[in-house]
């Protein structure tokens, strides 16, 4: 019989990898791109998740659960980072009649 050469795919960590670099360059796109201030915090939690997801890989392939920690740590504070950012910009931008992060030239107080 000839033996088959191993798939790169099947391997579940190749694929968390790609997922992750995948994730990572959507969200960068995103940020890079937009300028509605709900888009950029919505690029960065695909950032931050796809962050999570090389930490609770890299947890696995050790066999420790610190880095499970990490990864509920980091979702706790994308959480937090997404309803204040939000709240901020509903503040900022409810008087306004454009949400484009541009034509904000400065704050006045």
């Amino acid at each position: 019989m000839i033996a088959s050469a191993p798939s790169i795919v099947s391997s579940p960590e190749i694929l968390v990898l790609g997922t992750s670099a995948l994730l990572f360059t959507i969200g960068t796109i995103g940020l890079l791109m937009r300028r509605s201030p709900i888009a950029l915090l919505m690029s960065i939690e695909i950032l931050l998740n796809a962050g999570n997801l090389l930490i609770v890989l890299g947890a696995r392939v050790r066999n420790m659960i610190d880095g499970n920690s990490a990864a509920l740590l980091v979702l706790v504070l994308g959480a937090a980072e997404a309803v204040i950012g939000l709240a901020l910009a509903l503040a900022w931008f409810r008087p306004r009649p454009s949400a484009d992060i541009d034509s904000q030239g400065e704050v006045q107080g």
